[in-house]
């Protein structure tokens, strides 16, 4: 068996660590393993690069002024699928392609006549939207029947002056439905519930396969060193984790947070902090850290992991948190309380997204310390987030969907 990965990023961020994690399960066990994204610091085995900056930037500037993501990118893709018809692979699985660098119709074509077996995963919305990649914070479900009017033009990859939403969620169902052997997977019960009511219900199989953990890598561990090395060997350490601190992120609520939070407290974030013009003197901000041995350390460091985000897919950063043993304390929507659970026992869920009610559940866990919620949440994350049964059960998609050939 032949699989192609395509994704916008290879090894850093979560996506791209799921890539490559399976890319190289797969080669493990023998399976033929290819990956093909715009984004590769460096060349994996079996690996292709799609495009160049420069074509990307063209892309982005299009879609800005055209209102339409994906319809560019034309000979970046035609690269692409001369090396896939160089591969010939059994299946394509499809990852995040709305970063400007494939042309999604010229792609869902070749598919559909070549007849490939292809899997999606919803790290988001997008294969289901007109263009959102999220739409809870605006409230809309326009997605279900026919987008357009969109509340959430400017948002993500923005369109300047044109509402192409309409045209584009008809593009994709109409592309999708003439891809005959197609697997929609969600990567929590949330957004598969949702994709089962989308442009993609009719696909051949519709399937929750969580994203895994490396639980080898993220463990419980002691980090007095870490802790005593950043000078917060006496603090209860709230960590925050995200790919930029935005308002989406809940970088304002950490803020409103740290002027509540006692002296013995220390709230540590991770991730780019570039657009946080007023930087608050009570928080530790770490920026972007690509390794994932000190990531898994500073989970393993933290009393508790806080995550405020109003939509999350999946949210992987709160997995970790929890294979480190780290309670956490998290906004109650979308896929969170399927990760951490409504009981109590991995840590809390917040039911209106404000500093004060975040800063009394953090209080409980401190009295009660970490230890009594930690050794559950670590239950919890070998249950769910399994690297090898949740790789298992893509690698059997894979051959339901083969044996649909014909």
């Amino acid at each position: 068996m032949k699989v192609l990965q395509i994704n916008a990023v290879y090894e850093k961020f979560s996506t791209g660590r799921t890539t490559k994690e399976l890319h190289e399960a797969m080669q493990s066990k023998g399976i033929e393993s290819f990956v093909a994204c715009p984004d590769l610091a460096s060349l994996p085995e079996n690996g292709y690069k799609i495009g160049n900056k420069l074509d990307w930037k063209f892309h982005a500037l299009l879609s800005r002024i055209t209102g339409k993501q994906g319809y560019f990118s034309r000979f970046a893709t035609k690269g692409l699928l001369d090396y896939i018809s160089e591969v010939k692979p059994d299946v394509i699985h499809l990852r995040n392609l709305h970063s400007n660098y494939i042309n999604l119709p010229m792609l869902l074509k070749y598919i559909a006549e070549k007849d490939i077996a292809t899997v999606l995963t919803l790290h988001d919305s997008w294969f289901y939207t007109g263009k959102c990649v999220y739409y809870i914070e605006c409230n809309c479900d326009r997605w279900e029947a026919h987008c357009g009017n969109c509340p959430a033009l400017k948002a993500g990859n923005p369109s300047l002056f044109l509402d192409k939403t309409t045209e584009m969620l008809a593009d994709k169902k109409k592309l999708f439905s003439t891809i005959r052997r197609l697997a929609v997977v969600g990567v929590s019960q949330w957004v598969t519930d949702d994709a089962s009511k989308s442009i993609l219900k009719d696909s051949l199989i519709i399937q929750c396969i969580y994203n895994w953990i490396d639980l080898e890598r993220f463990h419980p561990r002691d980090c007095r060193e870490l802790k005593k090395s950043m000078g917060m060997e006496n603090k209860f350490v709230i960590l925050g984790i995200a790919m930029s601190w935005i308002p989406q992120k809940g970088i304002n609520l950490f803020h409103d947070l740290a002027d509540l939070l006692p002296d013995d407290c220390q709230i540590v974030l991770v991730g780019d902090d570039s657009e946080v013009t007023n930087k608050h003197p009570k928080i530790k901000y770490l920026g972007t850290i690509k390794e994932v041995d000190l990531l898994a350390k500073l989970y393993a460091m933290a009393d508790v992991f806080v995550n405020p985000t109003i939509q999350e897919t999946f949210g992987k950063t709160t997995a970790e948190a929890m294979a480190c043993g780290t309670p956490v304390v998290a906004y109650n929507g979308t896929a969170t309380p399927e990760l951490v659970g409504s009981d109590g026992s991995c840590g809390f869920l917040i039911d209106e997204n404000n500093a004060r009610n975040y800063f009394e559940k953090i209080l409980d866990i401190k009295e009660h310390a970490k230890e009594t919620f930690g050794r559950v949440a670590r239950t919890r994350a070998e249950m769910l987030f399994s690297k090898e049964k949740n790789i298992q059960k893509y690698l059997d998609i894979y051959q339901a969907l083969l044996q649909n050939k014909g």
